[in-house]
This record gives C-alpha cells, sequence and structure tokens, in this order.
C-alpha cells in the first residue's frame, strides 16, 4: 500500500519517522513542503491508497469531506492523535483496507487501533471483507450494505457458492431458506432465486478464446461478445482473460475487448497451439491464414481453462467460452 502521511505538528513528525523505520511513506508537514492542508489532502487521496493524518479526527473528517467519493473507490484513511496512543480507522475501513493499516500501524507504536465497523467487531465477515479476501467484484453496493445490516441485526443471511470453492463465513446460513437475504457467488448474469433479495459477488473465472479475421471491427467485436455472454448468462465482468493466438496480439479488435471487460490478454505461440489443436475439428481455411488449424479452442485449453461450449462461430470470428475451475492451472 502506497502511504501518504499528513502531519501537523512537531510531534507527528517524530510519530511518522517512527513509523517509516518500518513501512514506506511518503511524509507532508509543516516542516518539509509549502504547507496547505486543502490542496495537500486533494492530492494524496487521489495518489495514495492510503491515507495517514497525524492529528485530530476533527481535523481528518474536515480535510477528507470534499473528496470522498464511494467506498469501492476511496482510500484507506487512518488517524493517529499526536500522542501516538491510539490509531484510527476512519474511513474505507473493509475495502480500502484501513482496518488492516490501523492494526498495523498500532502494532508498530505499541498503540491501539480503534476499529468500529459493527461486523468486525461482532466476529462476522461483511460482504465486502468477504469479495475484497476472495478476489470478487461487487455487483451492487446497496445490496451489500443490505446484507450487512441483516448480519448486524442478527437475521439469518443465506451463503452460496456456486462452484463450492468457498467455505460458509462466520455469521452465515448454508441453506437460502428462511432468509432475510443471500448472497451468492457466480459469474452468471442473472439469478434464479424465487423473490429473495440477493447480494451477487462476481467470480472472475471466465475465459474467452477468440479468433477472428483480420482487422475485424473492434465495435462489432465488444457487440458480438457482449450479445453473446448475455445469451449465455454469463455476466461480463466474470470475464478474466481473452485467449487467442500469437498473430492476433496486435488485433485492434481484441485490444479493445480487453479494454471494454477489463481484463488480460494471454497469448500462445503457433507451437504451443499446435500441441493441443488435434482435439479438435480444424479448418484448411484458418490454417492457410495463421497456420494452425483452430484458435479459439485450443487457446482456452492452455489456459487451464474447462471448456464450457464449443467453437461458436459469429461472422468472421470465433469465441470458446471457458471456466477455471480452481487457481492452480490458471494461464491467466
Amino acid at each position: 500500500m502506497k502511504i501518504g502521511v499528513i502531519s501537523v505538528t512537531n510531534a507527528g513528525d517524530k510519530i511518522a519517522e517512527k513509523l517509516a523505520e518500518s513501512v514506506s511513506l511518503d511524509l507532508y508537514s509543516k516542516n518539509n513542503c509549502n504547507f496547505n492542508l486543502k490542496s495537500i489532502t486533494e492530492m494524496i487521496v487521489s495518489k495514495y491508497s492510503g491515507v495517514v493524518f497525524v492529528a485530530s479526527t476533527g481535523i481528518a473528517v474536515r480535510a477528507i469531506a470534499p473528496f470522498i467519493k464511494s467506498k469501492d473507490v476511496d482510500p484507506a484513511v487512518v488517524v493517529i492523535d499526536s500522542s501516538g496512543r491510539f490509531v484510527i480507522s476512519l474511513l474505507s475501513g473493509h475495502l480500502g483496507g484501513a482496518n488492516e493499516l490501523a492494526v498495523k500501524l498500532a502494532g508498530i507504536l505499541k498503540a491501539t487501533p480503534v476499529i468500529t465497523t459493527a461486523t468486525d467487531n461482532m466476529g462476522i465477515e461483511a460482504p465486502d471483507v468477504l469479495a475484497k479476501n476472495n478476489g470478487l467484484v461487487i455487483d451492487s453496493l446497496k445490496d451489500a450494505k443490505y446484507i450487512a445490516s441483516l448480519l448486524v441485526e442478527g437475521k439469518k443471511v443465506g451463503f452460496i457458492d456456486e462452484d463450492n470453492l468457498m467455505d460458509i463465513p462466520a455469521g452465515y446460513s448454508s441453506s437460502s431458506k428462511n432468509v432475510g437475504g443471500v448472497v451468492y457467488v457466480t459469474c452468471r448474469n442473472k439469478l434464479d432465486i424465487n423473490g429473495i433479495r440477493a447480494l451477487k459477488l462476481i467470480r472472475r473465472d471466465i475465459v474467452l478464446g477468440i479468433g477472428c479475421r483480420k482487422n475485424f471491427s473492434p465495435s462489432d467485436m465488444v457487440d458480438k461478445i457482449a450479445k453473446l455472454l448475455k445469451n449465455y448468462n454469463i455476466d461480463r465482468r466474470s470475464v478474466k482473460c481473452i485467449a487467442t493466438a500469437e498473430i492476433k496480439s496486435k488485433e485492434r479488435a481484441i485490444i479493445e475487448l480487453a479494454k471494454y471487460l477489463e481484463c488480460n490478454v494471454k497469448i500462445f505461440s503457433m507451437k504451443e497451439i499446435e500441441g493441443v489443436q488435434h482435439n479438435y475439428e480444424g479448418s484448411d481455411f484458418v490454417e492457410k491464414s495463421v497456420g494452425v488449424r483452430a484458435v479459439c479452442q485450443p487457446c482456452v485449453e492452455l489456459t487451464g481453462a474447462v471448456l464450457i461450449t464449443g467453437k461458436i462461430k459469429s461472422d468472421g470470428m470465433t469465441l470458446c467460452i471457458g471456466k477455471f475451475k480452481d487457481d492452480k492451472r490458471r494461464m491467466c
């Protein structure tokens, strides 16, 4: 975590120096820069993932207030009192990591960490913590807040992991019957949960093997893939990577698709594809064009994913959808 420290006193500078013996940080103080609290706070909030005030909570709250956006983008904000007795997690305790940062800094200073998030104090894993710790995408922060409120009130919340890769977290039920809400870990776009309010946590376990003709239209590819994913009831945010042949490594349509899906692109050599292409029906035309008989299906196999579709043809483009069953063999 990149940490920026704001100190408003000489005592605060000394605390920052103590922290700097154990963690990497940048100190902004009246003694080392042209100090304007508002402008420095604006800069640090935008550039650092961890913001530490060695000051009163009042100063910190007023300083960050104009720059707070949302809990999924705000940095961790921690406040340390000028005597170094307390380290307070002030903002973005879960997703931003302020709770963890407060505990870490308190350990260095031999101070008391102050954590006020209700689920932590009750020994319950909040849904946003589940998402962060397991690399899941939160579908709706509003639904996450609703589920957290149920947990704090002691109401029954179901937990369903579609692939059974996670244990039932503390405070949740393995049953979805007679519950106030349910947390559902899935790659699916739409859920069938009989009217129960659900928080969808999206596992990024889908790989798209793609082949296409040269200079394929980027907008057409994005539109086609979006439609195909919807047809197969796959949430586009679950796509972990695109897999293709090296000859397509600079294909603009694939590059733009990766930007749209916010995913990686895994490139495989002709030699790698040749080693597995015999498992699939090939094409003389494709072999003449790119040097191998098949692209989309072999590329999915090479990532370590399990194929969940065959070759899907769509006007100059081929697609194969695969799914990672665990983390051991992932190549992207």
